[in-house]
């Protein structure tokens, strides 16, 4: 809803200081996502507003607590800036697919600008995070922030109960279903 800021999906980006946060890592056939290596052409289209990152992460093998870890590394959809998407994509790119609907940045907005999540992905996003575990759960509502920078998830649920009632549209049913 872009009257009330409801715009807002969700990346990842370096927070110094911070130890990590817990993440789901998908296994999916490379052919879909990579090419030699090198993220596919068709995997940044779909995911264009994103600056794709390899990063490590420490994957916890086994039943929880049992203290085997492996470092591997994944792929993740991390902030950009409106700058980066210009040179990437172009201004017919960027209108074609948000200026038409009234967004007029993706990523520079303000802290105190009032953008807020899309009420239908937050819910999924909770609904996945659930699925995963307490402790997942728990690492998503706690350590995931709004724009300003400091309202969690959690936080910004407890203010906003009807967000979990937001059912998805008909065509994104299955998909954000939970």
């Amino acid at each position: 809803n872009i009257e009330t800021l409801d715009i807002s999906s969700l990346a990842a980006e370096p927070d110094e200081g911070n130890q990590g946060f817990i993440v789901t890592a998908f296994e999916v056939p490379a052919g879909d996502i990579l090419r030699s290596g090198v993220p596919s052409k068709e995997f940044l289209e779909r995911e264009h507003e994103f600056d794709i990152k390899m990063v490590p992460f420490i994957e916890e093998r086994g039943e929880e607590g049992n203290n085997d870890f492996k470092l591997s590394e994944a792929i993740v959809c991390t902030r950009s800036t409106d700058e980066d998407y210009m040179k990437k994509w172009g201004r017919e790119h960027f209108e074609m697919h948000f200026g038409q609907y009234g967004v007029k940045s993706i990523w520079d907005w303000k802290h105190d600008s009032g953008l807020r999540p899309c009420g239908v992905y937050l819910r999924h996003c909770v609904i996945a995070a659930g699925k995963m575990g307490k402790e997942c759960y728990s690492s998503f509502l706690d350590e995931t922030f709004l724009v300003d920078r400091t309202t969690t998830i959690r936080e910004y649920l407890e203010q906003n109960t009807d967000v979990m009632n937001t059912l998805p549209p008909h065509a994104l049913a299955t998909r954000y279903g939970g």
